[in-house]
């Protein structure tokens, strides 16, 4: 394989920021083979989003705002990809690790007869061969897989594993044309989507974590969560609070839970052990809160606030509100 390709997933245009990390990410791993780097985004207001990828270092952008990709349930997106990668030539496909990023990668697969690692955290180019390094069974593992230099591979990327940056010297969008003979049997009847009410982890742009030190379940929602609200952020917990039971596993940060990187990390009641730093290490600024000042977790925080969370947290939510208000 030469050459890279990112599969876009979106909805109405509307995309994850993995996907930005993936348009940087294949930038690199393209010129480490020497190749060129390209993205595949497909169905309805694809070619807005298309226009939004043109500003990341990408060589090209495919593009078909095709209806049938959202009345059809995916066979339309890897119809596509697999033409794409077939005009393309050998390439490494990235995929987001999402639960429809999972679907794709699977599926194609079978189509291209590829290797592929899964949930993705680092890429190596050793020689030409790319080597897809990931966490296994819960963390206690961490493995390289060497995806052969034939003609497709398929990688998984854990979102946040990476970041996103703007740059290059602006890609070209191209039509991608629909595959001949295309026939679609599974066909959407309704699409629901389940509103949790909360924004989404990997998304927030702000993340206040609880840990060990919060003592029980309640402070998650009436410590931590008025000060992620007015942050307008997400509430997070490190795995000894998920463990605990105190929270569900979906909060759960580090490397064995979720990958996060807004660009402020407050950990509260948090150690700070290697693990939940693997997950959170590439915030923008970390601010720990706790009565340890030599817990783990100080020495890689911006700024670290010796005391007790129950006064401290409080008082900083107050002062937010009112510059706020």
């Amino acid at each position: 394989m030469k050459n890279v390709i990112v599969y876009v997933q979106h909805k109405n245009g509307q995309t994850p920021k993995v996907t930005f990390e993936l348009a940087t990410q294949a930038r690199v791993i393209a010129d480490a083979l020497g190749g060129t780097a390209h993205a595949v985004v497909v169905g309805a207001g694809s070619s807005a989003l298309a226009e939004k990828l043109t500003t990341y270092p990408l060589d090209t952008v495919h593009v078909n705002d095709d209806a049938d990709v959202d009345a059809f349930l995916l066979d339309p997106v890897i119809d596509y990809l697999e033409a794409a990668a077939k005009a393309v030539g050998p390439a490494l496909i990235l995929v987001p690790n999402t639960l429809t990023g999972r679907d794709v990668a699977g599926r194609l697969v079978g189509r291209l007869h590829a290797g592929i690692g899964a949930d993705v955290t680092e890429f190596r180019i050793e020689g030409g061969t790319v080597a897809c390094v990931s966490p296994k069974m819960g963390g206690a593992a961490v493995t390289t897989c060497l995806l052969k230099p034939a003609d497709y591979g398929i990688a998984t990327v854990r979102p946040n594993a990476f970041a996103a940056t703007p740059g290059g010297s602006g890609a070209s969008v191209a039509a991608l044309a629909k595959p001949a003979g295309a026939s679609y049997a599974l066909a959407v009847d309704k699409d629901v989507e389940e509103g949790t009410g909360e924004m989404a982890l990997e998304e927030a742009p702000a993340v206040i974590a609880g840990g060990r030190g919060l003592g029980g379940p309640e402070p998650f929602e009436t410590l931590l969560k008025p000060l992620a609200d007015a942050l307008g952020g997400a509430v997070g917990a490190s795995r000894a609070a998920a463990d605990a039971g105190w929270v569900p596993y979906s909060l759960q940060i580090g490397q064995t839970g979720k990958t996060v990187s807004p660009n402020l990390y407050i950990a509260v009641g948090i150690s700070g052990a290697i693990q939940h730093k693997v997950g959170m290490r590439s915030s923008g600024t970390i601010v720990s809160v706790n009565k340890d000042g030599q817990a783990p977790i100080a020495e890689f925080s911006d700024l670290t606030v010796v005391g007790d969370a129950f006064a401290i947290v409080p008082e900083l939510t107050k002062l937010i509100q009112a510059s706020k208000a």
